[in-house]
């Protein structure tokens, strides 16, 4: 039996117990919503697999949105360091999960990050968060690349900056045109990776090689 009390949910059977967040306002409300949406698909909410499903999704649509919470700049501006590199820093294969805009449905693949830094460097994995920030949004996959570029150019004011991120598209893959072995890839730049052609093709090269 599953209880819940104040955001902890415990197991009675197993006692396995795990610590969720949420806004109880916002759960009930939009649980609403998804029941009043599996009632119009035909469904039958009172049957026990689906008697709590409204709530799950509540919750999950909250996880799968709570960028919408974060300020990435702010992620970027808690470990900002003085340091005399001026190499490039690359970040590659970061894992992305996000919602295409138009149909809400997932879409998912890597982000490849590079900044050449002007006196300041940042944290390694702040790169990775603003991505998981930006990403848990409703989006499209040009503006997400396009705000990770603007978040580290105009936070840290690097000599340059370069994004390149492949995904795959589940609006493409289960519904529509269904072409499951499409990959969509974007980029963006600003500064040096704008500028000269060498610095962009070494970044380039070193996300697409496999280094031991």
């Amino acid at each position: 039996m599953e209880i819940i009390n104040n955001g902890v949910q415990t197991f009675e059977d197993t006692g396995y117990s795990r610590i969720d967040k949420w806004d109880d306002v916002k759960t009930a409300k939009l649980a609403e919503h998804y029941k009043a949406i599996l009632d119009l698909l035909g469904e039958n909410t009172d049957r026990d697999g689906l008697k709590d499903t409204p709530v799950r999704v509540a919750k999950a649509i909250q996880f799968l949105t709570k960028g919408y919470g974060i300020e990435p700049k702010d992620i970027l501006k808690t470990a900002i360091f003085k340091e005399d590199y001026k190499q490039m820093v690359i970040v590659k294969d970061i894992e992305l999960y996000s919602m295409c805009e138009h149909h809400m449905i997932p879409f998912y693949g890597k982000a490849h990050v590079a900044y050449i830094p002007n006196k300041h460097i940042t944290g390694l994995s702040k790169i990775a968060h603003v991505v998981e920030a930006f990403a848990r949004r409703l989006q499209v996959q040009e503006r997400l690349t396009m705000q990770i570029r603007d978040c580290l150019q105009e936070t840290l004011e690097p000599m340059g900056v370069a994004v390149v991120i492949e995904a795959s598209h589940m609006c493409m893959q289960m519904r529509g045109v269904q072409k499951q072995n499409s990959v969509t890839t974007t980029s963006a730049f600003t500064g040096a990776f704008l500028r000269d052609t060498k610095t962009r093709e070494e970044f380039i090269h070193l996300i697409s090689s496999r280094l031991s």
